[in-house]
């Protein structure tokens, strides 16, 4: 068969004739839609060894234990732990030399009977790379986008096929792996937004990789990392906590990206009630657009700007949203707490540019609308023009002319706010003028960057010299 193009039945047949592929089947909340695939292709019995949905809360606590949330990675590494060690108990004499154990999980929340909340759900699959190893791992969060039920429920079953056959032929290749989660589905019917490696084999595996991989591949909008390094799922780090995003290339990470959260941080958090201070998050978001601007993304580059950001306490977020209005719905969609964007001068001149609308009905009106329906407001750090000295806030901006009254609409009501600038010398270099700095083997760019991002400025310069070379 040519897998590049194996329908789900395909792919079920392609697993129950593999006489190595052996294992359990748990899932609970849509049915058990991938079983019934391996159930519909012929030779269930050389890959399903049981399948089992336990509905009932009282029955599904008496096999895997109390949970805090049924549909929660908590639960589904209970089900990964009863399942595979029941499998591997109760077969491994018999089959230990001549079979690689399985046992896929899943716990959904799908469309109930008048319900219109989010539908999303935890799939696992712990699993043998060769007959008598250790166990490896690898999870996946799933958002449901469908509206009806039975809808989502086919959609669920497809991926759960797929995210098997992925893990048995396709682990060694994280492009294919991360493409093939969402073969033989219409685009726009789910999300995968988290995806993790661990266990055996993969002790020294980056998922940052793995995050960047599902927002180049487009099966979901962004992706984020806090300082520890872990890959997290968005709903849990961002939900109901204050924002405060800086969007950026940080190619490299300067001191003046460092100085603009800093300036912002004290104007946001003076807006925030007493109990939201704390719970305040910071994230640095990298944009694909800037990811993409050799045509290709170099891996070595990304997790050498990550190591930096996240070396500096930052929560780096990876986003496929080129507009600002998209990355604050993005954002409203996890929290109905204040979101605070910082940027520059230079990019608020942007915003009032028609490319930014040019695909919404409503123009500008439209993009700022949508920009700032919920609690949204933008913090301007100045910028220095070169020839005269000047330095230039956001209360001193001039907007277009078609748009100066919805600017100053916007400054009064603090939608717009401009923030203090603190040392006029790292006005001097752009982004850009630190890189050709860095390219040229200039040392005094090392006074614009903080010394924990060095080695991502030093990653540039080696490929500016094999670019020459």
């Amino acid at each position: 068969m040519n897998r590049a193009t194996q329908n789900t039945y395909e792919k079920a047949l392609d697993l129950n004739l593999d006489p190595q592929v052996y294992g359990t089947f748990a899932e609970i909340g849509a049915g058990q839609e991938t079983a019934n695939w391996f159930f519909r292709a012929s030779g269930t019995a050389g890959t399903v060894a049981k399948s089992i949905s336990a509905y009932d809360m009282t029955m599904s606590d008496a096999i895997y234990g109390k949970s805090a949330r049924y549909v929660s990675r908590q639960r589904l590494n209970q089900m990964l732990d009863h399942e595979y060690g029941l499998l591997v108990e109760r077969l491994a004499e018999k089959r230990r030399d001549s079979t690689t154990f399985f046992s896929f999980c899943n716990t959904v929340r799908a469309r109930g009977y008048q319900d219109a909340g989010e539908c999303f759900g935890w799939m696992g699959l712990r699993f043998q790379l060769r007959p008598g190893d250790p166990p490896s791992e690898i999870f996946i969060h799933v958002r449901l986008l469908d509206d009806e039920n039975v809808d989502q429920m086919e959609a669920l079953g497809v991926v759960g096929v797929n995210f098997i056959h992925a893990a048995f032929r396709h682990r060694q290749h994280l492009e294919r792996f991360v493409v093939s989660l969402t073969e033989n589905l219409a685009p726009g019917r789910v999300e995968v937004d988290m995806l993790k490696f661990s266990g055996h084999g993969y002790d020294f595996f980056d998922n940052r990789l793995c995050a960047l991989q599902l927002v180049e591949s487009g099966l979901t909008d962004a992706t984020l990392f806090p300082p520890t390094g872990e890959v997290e799922q968005a709903a849990d780090a961002l939900y109901k906590r204050p924002i405060l995003l800086l969007r950026g290339s940080f190619d490299p990470v300067t001191k003046l990206h460092l100085e603009m959260l800093e300036q912002a941080r004290g104007s946001f958090r003076a807006a925030l009630a007493d109990d939201e201070v704390p719970r305040t998050l910071e994230l640095c978001e990298i944009s694909m657009t800037n990811l993409l601007r050799g045509g290709t993304v170099d891996h070595v580059d990304f997790i050498d700007r990550a190591d930096a950001l996240q070396s500096l306490g930052k929560t780096v977020l990876v986003s496929r949203l080129a507009e600002f209005h998209r990355v604050a719905g993005y954002l409203s969609r996890y929290t109905t707490c204040p979101v605070g964007i910082v940027l520059s001068i230079g990019l608020l001149n942007e915003l009032f540019k028609p490319k930014w609308s040019a695909n919404l009905q409503g123009g500008r009106l439209e993009s700022f609308g949508r920009l700032f329906r919920n609690q949204v407001s933008l913090y301007v750090y100045p910028w220095r023009n070169r020839k005269t000295g000047e330095v230039v806030t956001a209360d001193g901006f001039r907007a277009p002319d078609d748009a100066t009254h919805l600017f100053r609409h916007f400054m009064e009501n603090g939608k717009i706010r401009s923030i203090p600038y603190r040392d006029l010398d790292l006005l001097k270099y752009t982004g850009r003028d630190i890189q050709r700095l860095i390219r040229e083997g200039d040392p005094e760019w090392k006074s614009y960057v903080p010394e924990v991002a060095h080695r991502a400025a030093l990653h540039l310069q080696a490929g500016a010299r094999l670019s020459d070379a």
